[in-house]
């Protein structure tokens, strides 16, 4: 049965038409994104039929700290994951399952440090981030409840669902984090408007977000256990700890890329909230709320790229890098469509879009209302860099596929650093928050340009020395 496992995945990676190897792994990512966005959206979807504004900034305030989590998530996940697809290329099932229980245990191990430092340093922090008097309280119940007390069974779920979906299991990981999606869609209503009092809807909030990817963290570990039967998935700690130097150095030389640019990305979502937060509240609520709305393309397009990400992965380390490419190229056109049509859509329905987070007609109508006008300005300016932003994720993924850290590490400092938020305080200084809206198309765009240029010289260079 493992005989016959193991032939299914590698004829997937192999031999199946580019097409529909892409489709079969990209549309469980595309779901699981899919519902994972509607699982960090839903929060702010109901917080958002109080009318209150303060309540909404307090969410976008630490909603980097949950992107922190996704970073530390990537560190294990991505970087075990992509080492994983590259051994089962090589036949070394053996050593890919010693890379998937060190990625597992290092996910546990950087959860429970990242809680505690939260824990210690809370109020510093949030304050930093731009939490004002009208929105700490709020701000600080939620981040004890799904950061503190929540944030080991929300990075090791994730870094899970990156191990199956590596080792050919889109299906299994999508299936649990839709499961803590529903489940979280479910009991924010409850524990917002009939468990907890008047007032207390950002605890509740919280509280059902914490359940919910504690149930999917469950469902996700025996899944995995189950996988384990028949691919190279393992949970030995004695084989984490028996695993190669070079082997440790190879997913950290993916792992740590992937962490620092999602960290980065969070970097600039913080810098944004900052000089948001400094014109007023309001600012900084219609920003949160563009934020969560524009996640909807990048949320499929992300999913495209992390289904292509093992295919790539795969082919490389098996030599076929004529197949490889044909995945890259296909991967690109699909996504860069799915762009353009998001583009059309959100200048058409910008409006109505934001007014999906932000009730008009609930609690204080007019700081509500201009809140959303607020947001739908700045949705209009912020959609054009959906074609440039994903170029930005498809060539991070497809360097992270072919091992190449130091070119994924140098795209997410010059895309971020050099471009994006020096830009945003440049155009915010001149053309206070609508500046600051413009600052992603242009920053992306060029952040883009460079992207091309790196996986240009990787594929027509070095790899084609080698056969490419």
């Amino acid at each position: 049965m493992t005989g016959r496992q193991n032939i299914s995945k590698e004829e997937l990676f192999a031999r199946t038409p580019v097409p529909k190897a892409l489709f079969t792994m990209a549309i469980p990512t595309i779901i699981s994104q899919i519902i994972n966005l509607v699982y960090n959206m839903v929060d702010t979807f109901f917080i958002g039929r109080t009318g209150n504004s303060y309540m909404i900034a307090a969410t976008t305030i630490t909603l980097t700290m949950v992107m922190m989590c996704v970073a530390l998530a990537n560190l294990f996940g991505i970087g075990g994951g992509s080492q994983v697809a590259r051994l089962m290329g090589r036949g070394d099932h053996e050593t890919a399952k010693k890379v998937s229980a060190f990625a597992v245990y290092g996910a546990i191990a950087i959860a429970l440090v990242y809680s505690l430092l939260i824990g210690l340093f809370l109020d510093p922090v949030l304050i930093f981030l731009g939490a004002s008097d009208a929105t700490i309280d709020y701000a600080r119940s939620y981040a004890i409840i799904v950061i503190v007390i929540g944030g080991l069974p929300g990075i090791l779920s994730m870094s899970l669902a990156h191990l199956l979906r590596n080792a050919g299991f889109s299906a299994q990981a999508s299936v649990g984090l839709s499961m803590g999606s529903i489940l979280n869609c479910a009991l924010d209503p409850l524990f917002m408007f009939v468990i907890l009092p008047k007032g207390q809807e950002v605890t509740g909030a919280a509280l059902a977000t914490a359940l919910s990817g504690t149930a999917a963290c469950v469902y996700l570990i025996f899944a995995y256990i189950r996988a384990g039967r028949t691919s190279p998935l393992g949970l030995s700690f004695k084989g984490a700890l028996s695993l190669p130097k070079e082997q440790i150095r190879a997913v950290f030389a993916v792992g740590v890329p992937s962490a620092i640019l999602t960290g980065l990305f969070d970097l600039a979502n913080i810098c944004v909230n900052i000089l948001a937060a400094a014109h007023n509240d309001l600012v900084l609520a219609g920003m949160g709320i563009v934020m969560k709305v524009e996640r909807i393309p990048n949320a499929v397009n992300i999913g495209i790229c992390q289904g292509m990400l093992p295919i790539v992965a795969f082919n490389f380390a098996s030599g076929d890098h004529e197949r490889m490419k044909s995945v890259i190229k296909t991967a690109r056109n699909t996504g860069l469509i799915v762009s353009v049509i998001c583009i059309v859509f959100f200048e058409i329905f910008a409006a109505p879009s934001s007014e999906l987070f932000l009730s008009t007609t609930a609690g204080d109508m007019k700081s509500a209302a201009l809140t959303v006008s607020l947001a739908t300005l700045f949705l209009r300016i912020r959609a054009a860099a959906s074609p440039v932003q994903f170029l930005n994720y498809h060539t991070s993924y497809c360097m992270q596929a072919m091992g190449n850290g130091k070119y994924t590490m140098l795209h997410a400092f010059v895309r971020e650093l050099v471009f994006y938020i020096p830009l945003m305080f440049l155009l915010d200084f001149m053309f206070a928050e609508t500046g600051l809206a413009a600052a992603l198309p242009a920053g992306e765009a060029c952040g883009a340009m460079f992207a091309l240029y790196l996986l240009h010289r990787m594929l027509t260079g070095k790899y084609k020395k080698r056969g490419a």
